[in-house]
Protein backbone atom coordinates (compact mmCIF):
# COMPACT_ATOMS: atom_id res chain seq x y z
CA UNK A 1 0.00 0.00 0.00
CA UNK A 2 1.24 3.61 -0.98
CA UNK A 3 0.98 6.98 0.64
CA UNK A 4 -0.25 9.39 -1.68
CA UNK A 5 2.51 11.78 -0.46
CA UNK A 6 4.84 9.95 -2.32
CA UNK A 7 4.69 11.52 -5.44
CA UNK A 8 7.20 13.89 -6.78
CA UNK A 9 6.01 17.20 -8.54
CA UNK A 10 8.48 17.54 -11.55
CA UNK A 11 6.89 13.62 -12.19
CA UNK A 12 3.51 14.57 -12.59
CA UNK A 13 2.41 15.18 -16.31
CA UNK A 14 -0.35 17.69 -17.51
CA UNK A 15 -4.42 16.75 -18.45
CA UNK A 16 -6.14 16.86 -20.65
CA UNK A 17 -3.59 14.43 -22.42
CA UNK A 18 -2.84 15.30 -26.15
CA UNK A 19 -3.32 12.68 -28.53
CA UNK A 20 -1.41 11.25 -31.34
CA UNK A 21 -2.72 13.12 -34.80
CA UNK A 22 -1.72 9.49 -36.45
CA UNK A 23 -4.03 7.45 -34.45
CA UNK A 24 -7.30 9.29 -33.80
CA UNK A 25 -9.32 6.35 -32.42
CA UNK A 26 -6.63 5.75 -29.90
CA UNK A 27 -6.16 6.79 -26.16
CA UNK A 28 -3.76 9.51 -25.73
CA UNK A 29 -0.30 8.15 -25.34
CA UNK A 30 0.50 9.77 -21.86
CA UNK A 31 -2.79 7.26 -20.54
CA UNK A 32 -0.80 4.79 -21.87
CA UNK A 33 2.36 6.00 -20.19
CA UNK A 34 0.59 6.92 -16.77
CA UNK A 35 -1.16 3.22 -16.88
CA UNK A 36 2.46 1.49 -17.33
CA UNK A 37 3.55 3.45 -13.62
CA UNK A 38 0.36 1.84 -12.08
CA UNK A 39 -3.59 2.04 -12.01
CA UNK A 40 -3.65 5.26 -10.16
CA UNK A 41 -1.08 8.29 -10.66
CA UNK A 42 -1.12 11.97 -10.48
CA UNK A 43 -1.51 14.46 -13.39
CA UNK A 44 -1.61 18.25 -13.09
CA UNK A 45 -4.80 20.55 -14.13
CA UNK A 46 -4.96 24.13 -15.34
CA UNK A 47 -5.19 25.70 -12.03
CA UNK A 48 -2.29 23.60 -10.61
CA UNK A 49 -4.34 21.07 -8.92
CA UNK A 50 -3.01 17.24 -8.78
CA UNK A 51 -5.73 14.93 -8.37
CA UNK A 52 -5.52 10.98 -9.34
CA UNK A 53 -5.70 9.67 -12.88
CA UNK A 54 -7.41 6.11 -12.35
CA UNK A 55 -6.63 4.29 -15.86
CA UNK A 56 -7.15 0.29 -14.43
CA UNK A 57 -10.32 -0.89 -15.80
CA UNK A 58 -11.20 -2.50 -11.88
CA UNK A 59 -10.35 0.46 -10.52
CA UNK A 60 -12.53 2.69 -11.98
CA UNK A 61 -15.51 0.62 -11.51
CA UNK A 62 -14.70 0.34 -7.84
CA UNK A 63 -14.58 4.28 -7.63
CA UNK A 64 -17.70 4.62 -9.83
CA UNK A 65 -19.33 1.66 -7.17
CA UNK A 66 -18.29 3.38 -4.23
CA UNK A 67 -21.01 5.87 -2.28
CA UNK A 68 -17.71 7.78 -1.22
CA UNK A 69 -16.82 8.89 -4.08
CA UNK A 70 -18.83 12.20 -4.94
CA UNK A 71 -20.28 13.02 -8.30
CA UNK A 72 -20.87 16.93 -7.04
CA UNK A 73 -18.98 19.41 -8.30
CA UNK A 74 -19.41 21.40 -5.10
CA UNK A 75 -17.38 18.88 -3.33
CA UNK A 76 -13.97 19.58 -1.92
CA UNK A 77 -11.36 18.37 -4.20
CA UNK A 78 -13.44 17.81 -6.93
CA UNK A 79 -11.56 18.16 -10.73
CA UNK A 80 -12.50 20.66 -12.40
CA UNK A 81 -10.57 20.16 -15.87
CA UNK A 82 -11.57 24.31 -17.37
CA UNK A 83 -12.58 27.34 -15.32
CA UNK A 84 -16.29 27.16 -14.42
CA UNK A 85 -18.40 30.24 -16.06
CA UNK A 86 -18.54 33.96 -14.28
CA UNK A 87 -20.13 32.97 -10.89
CA UNK A 88 -20.05 29.56 -11.15
CA UNK A 89 -22.59 26.79 -12.45
CA UNK A 90 -26.08 25.62 -11.42
CA UNK A 91 -25.98 21.34 -11.19
CA UNK A 92 -27.94 19.36 -13.11
CA UNK A 93 -29.27 15.88 -11.65
CA UNK A 94 -25.77 13.98 -13.07
CA UNK A 95 -23.81 16.17 -10.79
CA UNK A 96 -25.54 15.16 -7.45
CA UNK A 97 -24.90 12.34 -5.50
CA UNK A 98 -28.05 10.14 -3.67
CA UNK A 99 -30.63 10.80 -1.91
CA UNK A 100 -31.10 14.11 -4.25
CA UNK A 101 -29.48 12.84 -7.70
CA UNK A 102 -31.37 10.01 -7.51
CA UNK A 103 -34.84 11.93 -6.45
CA UNK A 104 -34.38 13.93 -9.68
CA UNK A 105 -33.14 10.67 -12.44
CA UNK A 106 -36.37 8.88 -11.00
CA UNK A 107 -38.54 11.52 -12.99
CA UNK A 108 -37.16 11.17 -16.04
CA UNK A 109 -36.22 6.88 -16.52
CA UNK A 110 -39.78 5.60 -17.78
CA UNK A 111 -39.27 7.12 -21.00
CA UNK A 112 -35.39 5.30 -21.34
CA UNK A 113 -36.77 2.39 -20.30
CA UNK A 114 -35.44 -1.02 -22.85
CA UNK A 115 -39.04 -2.03 -23.38
CA UNK A 116 -40.16 1.74 -23.78
CA UNK A 117 -37.23 2.62 -26.23
CA UNK A 118 -37.75 -0.68 -28.43
CA UNK A 119 -40.80 0.34 -28.91
CA UNK A 120 -39.16 3.61 -30.79
CA UNK A 121 -37.35 1.30 -32.93
CA UNK A 122 -39.70 1.50 -36.07
CA UNK A 123 -39.63 5.47 -35.87
CA UNK A 124 -35.98 5.21 -35.69
CA UNK A 125 -35.83 3.16 -38.43
CA UNK A 126 -38.01 5.60 -40.39
CA UNK A 127 -35.99 8.58 -39.85
CA UNK A 128 -32.54 6.51 -41.14
CA UNK A 129 -34.35 5.52 -43.76
CA UNK A 130 -35.29 8.66 -44.76
CA UNK A 131 -32.23 10.53 -44.43
CA UNK A 132 -30.38 8.28 -46.51
CA UNK A 133 -33.02 8.43 -49.39
CA UNK A 134 -32.24 12.15 -49.20
CA UNK A 135 -28.54 11.29 -49.35
CA UNK A 136 -29.17 8.72 -51.83
CA UNK A 137 -31.43 11.65 -53.99
CA UNK A 138 -28.60 14.11 -54.24
CA UNK A 139 -24.80 14.64 -54.98
CA UNK A 140 -23.22 11.28 -54.48
CA UNK A 141 -20.58 13.44 -51.69
CA UNK A 142 -21.94 14.69 -48.85
CA UNK A 143 -21.11 15.50 -45.30
CA UNK A 144 -22.06 12.87 -43.50
CA UNK A 145 -22.49 14.82 -39.90
CA UNK A 146 -24.33 17.39 -41.70
CA UNK A 147 -26.50 15.02 -43.59
CA UNK A 148 -26.85 12.30 -41.54
CA UNK A 149 -24.93 12.32 -38.17
CA UNK A 150 -26.71 14.97 -36.38
CA UNK A 151 -30.42 14.82 -38.02
CA UNK A 152 -30.68 11.26 -36.83
CA UNK A 153 -30.26 11.85 -32.73
CA UNK A 154 -31.57 15.21 -33.14
CA UNK A 155 -34.64 14.21 -34.64
CA UNK A 156 -34.85 11.10 -32.40
CA UNK A 157 -34.46 13.67 -29.02
CA UNK A 158 -36.77 15.91 -30.30
CA UNK A 159 -39.74 13.67 -30.72
CA UNK A 160 -39.07 12.32 -27.22
CA UNK A 161 -38.82 15.83 -25.44
CA UNK A 162 -40.77 17.33 -27.38
CA UNK A 163 -38.89 19.89 -28.86
CA UNK A 164 -39.45 21.59 -32.22
CA UNK A 165 -36.95 19.70 -34.69
CA UNK A 166 -37.04 23.52 -36.55
CA UNK A 167 -35.26 25.06 -33.94
CA UNK A 168 -32.34 22.09 -34.20
CA UNK A 169 -29.66 24.87 -35.58
CA UNK A 170 -30.13 26.92 -32.32
CA UNK A 171 -29.63 24.28 -29.94
CA UNK A 172 -27.10 22.65 -31.76
CA UNK A 173 -25.04 25.64 -32.28
CA UNK A 174 -25.55 26.18 -28.18
CA UNK A 175 -24.42 22.48 -27.63
CA UNK A 176 -20.94 23.24 -29.60
CA UNK A 177 -20.39 26.16 -27.60
CA UNK A 178 -20.74 24.52 -23.85
CA UNK A 179 -18.92 21.64 -24.83
CA UNK A 180 -16.06 23.09 -26.69
CA UNK A 181 -13.20 23.07 -24.23
CA UNK A 182 -11.52 26.61 -26.30
CA UNK A 183 -15.08 28.38 -25.41
CA UNK A 184 -14.35 31.17 -22.90
CA UNK A 185 -16.54 30.54 -19.54
CA UNK A 186 -18.68 33.70 -20.33
CA UNK A 187 -19.49 32.02 -23.50
CA UNK A 188 -20.32 28.83 -22.13
CA UNK A 189 -22.31 30.42 -19.85
CA UNK A 190 -24.78 32.38 -22.33
CA UNK A 191 -24.84 29.40 -24.45
CA UNK A 192 -26.04 27.52 -21.38
CA UNK A 193 -28.67 30.50 -20.37
CA UNK A 194 -29.93 30.90 -24.11
CA UNK A 195 -30.77 27.03 -23.98
CA UNK A 196 -32.15 27.12 -20.25
CA UNK A 197 -34.26 30.56 -21.58
CA UNK A 198 -35.88 28.59 -24.71
CA UNK A 199 -36.25 25.15 -22.59
CA UNK A 200 -38.20 27.28 -19.78
CA UNK A 201 -40.03 29.14 -22.61
CA UNK A 202 -41.38 25.51 -23.75
CA UNK A 203 -41.92 24.17 -20.54
CA UNK A 204 -44.37 27.00 -20.06
CA UNK A 205 -46.33 25.86 -23.56
CA UNK A 206 -46.26 22.95 -22.15
CA UNK A 207 -47.79 23.35 -18.34
CA UNK A 208 -50.70 25.17 -20.45
CA UNK A 209 -50.98 22.84 -23.39
CA UNK A 210 -49.33 19.36 -22.32
CA UNK A 211 -48.44 16.75 -24.97
CA UNK A 212 -47.18 13.20 -24.64
CA UNK A 213 -43.62 13.56 -24.31
CA UNK A 214 -41.16 13.92 -21.95
CA UNK A 215 -40.96 17.58 -20.92
CA UNK A 216 -44.89 17.57 -20.47
CA UNK A 217 -44.13 14.99 -17.61
CA UNK A 218 -41.82 17.23 -16.31
CA UNK A 219 -44.35 19.84 -16.33
CA UNK A 220 -46.59 17.46 -14.09
CA UNK A 221 -44.06 17.55 -11.80
CA UNK A 222 -44.20 21.06 -11.73
CA UNK A 223 -47.92 21.50 -11.03
CA UNK A 224 -47.00 19.00 -8.19
CA UNK A 225 -44.45 21.15 -6.80
CA UNK A 226 -42.53 17.83 -6.55
CA UNK A 227 -39.74 20.29 -9.30
CA UNK A 228 -39.53 24.08 -10.17
CA UNK A 229 -40.25 25.44 -13.08
CA UNK A 230 -36.29 26.11 -13.40
CA UNK A 231 -35.49 22.42 -12.42
CA UNK A 232 -37.62 21.00 -14.96
CA UNK A 233 -35.89 24.07 -17.71
CA UNK A 234 -32.56 22.72 -16.60
CA UNK A 235 -33.46 18.70 -16.84
CA UNK A 236 -34.38 19.54 -20.51
CA UNK A 237 -31.27 21.76 -21.53
CA UNK A 238 -29.31 18.71 -20.26
CA UNK A 239 -31.35 15.61 -21.95
CA UNK A 240 -31.27 17.81 -25.43
CA UNK A 241 -27.43 18.33 -25.15
CA UNK A 242 -26.68 14.62 -24.08
CA UNK A 243 -29.33 13.15 -26.28
CA UNK A 244 -28.21 14.35 -29.73
CA UNK A 245 -24.30 15.23 -29.19
CA UNK A 246 -22.80 11.85 -27.92
CA UNK A 247 -24.81 9.84 -30.58
CA UNK A 248 -24.10 11.78 -33.81
CA UNK A 249 -20.29 11.57 -32.83
CA UNK A 250 -20.44 8.33 -32.15
CA UNK A 251 -22.04 7.43 -35.47
CA UNK A 252 -19.49 9.37 -37.96
CA UNK A 253 -16.48 8.18 -35.41
CA UNK A 254 -17.95 4.52 -35.41
CA UNK A 255 -18.45 4.67 -39.83
CA UNK A 256 -14.77 6.24 -39.88
CA UNK A 257 -13.43 3.64 -37.63
CA UNK A 258 -15.02 1.04 -39.71
CA UNK A 259 -14.05 2.30 -43.75
CA UNK A 260 -10.11 2.59 -41.92
CA UNK A 261 -10.98 -1.12 -40.96
CA UNK A 262 -12.32 -2.64 -44.27
CA UNK A 263 -12.77 -6.16 -43.02
CA UNK A 264 -14.97 -5.24 -39.73
CA UNK A 265 -16.78 -2.82 -42.01
CA UNK A 266 -17.38 -5.72 -44.61
CA UNK A 267 -18.57 -8.36 -42.01
CA UNK A 268 -21.05 -5.70 -40.42
CA UNK A 269 -22.22 -4.43 -44.00
CA UNK A 270 -23.45 -8.16 -45.23
CA UNK A 271 -24.52 -9.77 -41.89
CA UNK A 272 -28.05 -10.14 -41.69
CA UNK A 273 -27.66 -11.30 -37.56
CA UNK A 274 -29.11 -8.62 -35.34
CA UNK A 275 -27.32 -10.25 -32.14
CA UNK A 276 -23.66 -8.95 -34.09
CA UNK A 277 -25.06 -5.86 -35.24
CA UNK A 278 -25.40 -5.36 -31.30
CA UNK A 279 -22.02 -6.77 -30.34
CA UNK A 280 -20.56 -4.28 -33.20
CA UNK A 281 -22.32 -1.59 -31.54
CA UNK A 282 -20.63 -2.71 -27.66
CA UNK A 283 -17.35 -3.25 -29.87
CA UNK A 284 -17.25 0.16 -31.26
CA UNK A 285 -18.34 1.83 -28.11
CA UNK A 286 -15.32 -0.10 -26.48
CA UNK A 287 -12.93 0.88 -28.99
CA UNK A 288 -13.99 4.84 -29.66
CA UNK A 289 -14.36 7.88 -27.19
CA UNK A 290 -16.78 10.50 -26.72
CA UNK A 291 -16.64 11.08 -23.34
CA UNK A 292 -12.99 13.32 -23.50
CA UNK A 293 -12.47 14.26 -20.34
CA UNK A 294 -13.15 11.22 -18.47
CA UNK A 295 -15.32 11.16 -15.31
CA UNK A 296 -14.59 13.32 -12.97
CA UNK A 297 -15.15 12.82 -8.89
CA UNK A 298 -14.11 13.72 -5.46
CA UNK A 299 -13.33 11.76 -2.44
CA UNK A 300 -15.61 12.09 0.22
CA UNK A 301 -13.89 10.09 3.15
CA UNK A 302 -10.47 8.16 2.89
CA UNK A 303 -10.24 5.09 0.84
CA UNK A 304 -7.96 2.29 -1.02
CA UNK A 305 -8.60 1.48 -4.46
CA UNK A 306 -6.11 -0.32 -6.54
CA UNK A 307 -3.78 -1.02 -3.17
CA UNK A 308 -3.54 3.36 -3.18
CA UNK A 309 -4.84 5.29 -0.17
CA UNK A 310 -6.83 8.37 -1.68
CA UNK A 311 -7.44 10.99 0.95
CA UNK A 312 -10.63 12.46 2.00
CA UNK A 313 -10.93 15.87 -0.19
CA UNK A 314 -8.77 14.48 -3.27
CA UNK A 315 -10.06 14.47 -7.02
CA UNK A 316 -10.21 11.20 -9.33
CA UNK A 317 -10.43 11.69 -12.92
CA UNK A 318 -11.39 8.42 -14.83
CA UNK A 319 -10.90 8.34 -18.57
CA UNK A 320 -12.97 5.45 -19.99
CA UNK A 321 -11.09 5.09 -22.98
CA UNK A 322 -7.83 3.98 -21.05
CA UNK A 323 -10.19 1.40 -19.25
CA UNK A 324 -11.61 0.46 -22.22
CA UNK A 325 -7.92 -0.97 -23.57
CA UNK A 326 -7.22 -2.71 -20.39
CA UNK A 327 -5.46 -5.62 -21.69
CA UNK A 328 -6.66 -7.27 -17.96
CA UNK A 329 -10.30 -7.30 -19.45
CA UNK A 330 -10.41 -7.03 -22.85
CA UNK A 331 -7.67 -9.62 -24.91
CA UNK A 332 -5.46 -7.51 -27.72
CA UNK A 333 -7.94 -4.50 -26.76
CA UNK A 334 -6.17 -2.18 -28.96
CA UNK A 335 -7.61 -4.15 -31.94
CA UNK A 336 -11.26 -3.55 -33.62
CA UNK A 337 -13.18 -6.76 -33.31
CA UNK A 338 -16.75 -6.67 -33.91
CA UNK A 339 -17.17 -10.08 -32.82
CA UNK A 340 -15.91 -9.84 -29.02
CA UNK A 341 -17.74 -9.94 -26.20
CA UNK A 342 -17.13 -5.88 -25.38
CA UNK A 343 -20.67 -5.33 -23.03
CA UNK A 344 -19.12 -4.58 -19.99
CA UNK A 345 -17.18 -1.80 -21.48
CA UNK A 346 -16.60 1.68 -19.76
CA UNK A 347 -18.11 4.13 -22.41
CA UNK A 348 -21.53 4.69 -20.27
CA UNK A 349 -19.75 4.52 -16.78
CA UNK A 350 -20.99 2.47 -13.84
CA UNK A 351 -23.02 2.69 -10.40
CA UNK A 352 -25.76 5.01 -10.25
CA UNK A 353 -24.72 7.35 -12.94
CA UNK A 354 -24.28 5.22 -14.89
CA UNK A 355 -26.07 6.78 -18.51
CA UNK A 356 -29.08 7.11 -18.18
CA UNK A 357 -29.96 7.41 -22.32
CA UNK A 358 -27.65 4.45 -22.94
CA UNK A 359 -30.96 2.38 -24.25
CA UNK A 360 -31.92 5.35 -26.44
CA UNK A 361 -28.08 5.69 -28.09
CA UNK A 362 -27.84 1.78 -28.31
CA UNK A 363 -30.89 1.87 -30.52
CA UNK A 364 -30.17 4.83 -32.82
CA UNK A 365 -26.42 2.89 -33.20
CA UNK A 366 -27.94 -0.79 -33.85
CA UNK A 367 -30.11 0.95 -36.63
CA UNK A 368 -27.65 3.23 -38.33
CA UNK A 369 -25.05 0.62 -38.09
CA UNK A 370 -27.25 -2.00 -39.79
CA UNK A 371 -29.23 0.14 -42.46
CA UNK A 372 -26.46 2.77 -43.11
CA UNK A 373 -23.77 0.63 -44.87
CA UNK A 374 -26.10 -1.79 -46.35
CA UNK A 375 -27.93 0.62 -48.19
CA UNK A 376 -24.96 2.55 -49.69
CA UNK A 377 -22.35 -0.49 -49.69
CA UNK A 378 -19.82 1.55 -51.64
CA UNK A 379 -19.62 4.37 -49.12
CA UNK A 380 -15.82 5.44 -48.77
CA UNK A 381 -14.50 8.80 -47.71
CA UNK A 382 -14.07 11.72 -50.02
CA UNK A 383 -10.64 12.77 -48.37
CA UNK A 384 -7.44 10.93 -46.56
CA UNK A 385 -7.79 10.39 -43.00
CA UNK A 386 -4.64 13.01 -42.14
CA UNK A 387 -6.89 16.22 -43.65
CA UNK A 388 -10.16 15.44 -41.28
CA UNK A 389 -10.29 17.41 -38.02
CA UNK A 390 -11.16 16.08 -35.21
CA UNK A 391 -12.40 17.79 -32.14
CA UNK A 392 -9.37 17.44 -30.30
CA UNK A 393 -10.48 20.65 -28.74
CA UNK A 394 -13.93 19.25 -26.88
CA UNK A 395 -15.07 17.44 -23.86
CA UNK A 396 -17.10 15.58 -26.62
CA UNK A 397 -14.57 13.68 -28.95
CA UNK A 398 -15.44 13.56 -33.10
CA UNK A 399 -14.90 14.75 -36.03
CA UNK A 400 -16.08 18.20 -37.29
CA UNK A 401 -16.67 16.66 -40.59
CA UNK A 402 -16.56 13.69 -42.48
CA UNK A 403 -16.91 14.22 -46.35
CA UNK A 404 -17.66 10.51 -48.02
CA UNK A 405 -18.94 9.42 -51.54
CA UNK A 406 -20.14 6.18 -53.16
Amino acid sequence: MTSAQNVKPAAIPDFPMAKEARCPFDPAPGLYTQREEGPLTRVRLWDGSTPWLVTGYAEQRAALADPRVSADINSPGYPLTMPLPFGGTRRSFIGMDDPEHARFRRMVTAPFAVKRVEAMRPAVQKIVDELIDDMLAGPARVDLVEAFALPVPSLVISELLGVPYEDHAFFQENSKTIIQRTSTPEQRQAANMALTDYLDDLVGEKLAAPGDDLLSGLTERVKAEELTRQEAARMGTLLLIAGHETTANMITLGTLALLENPGQMAALRDTGDPKLVASAVEELLRYLNIVHNGRLRAVLEDIEIGGQIIRAGEGLIMPNEIANRDPHMFPNPDDLDITRDARRHMAFGFGVHQCLGQPLARLELQVVYSTLYRRIPTLKLATSLDRIRFKYEGLVYGVHELPVTW
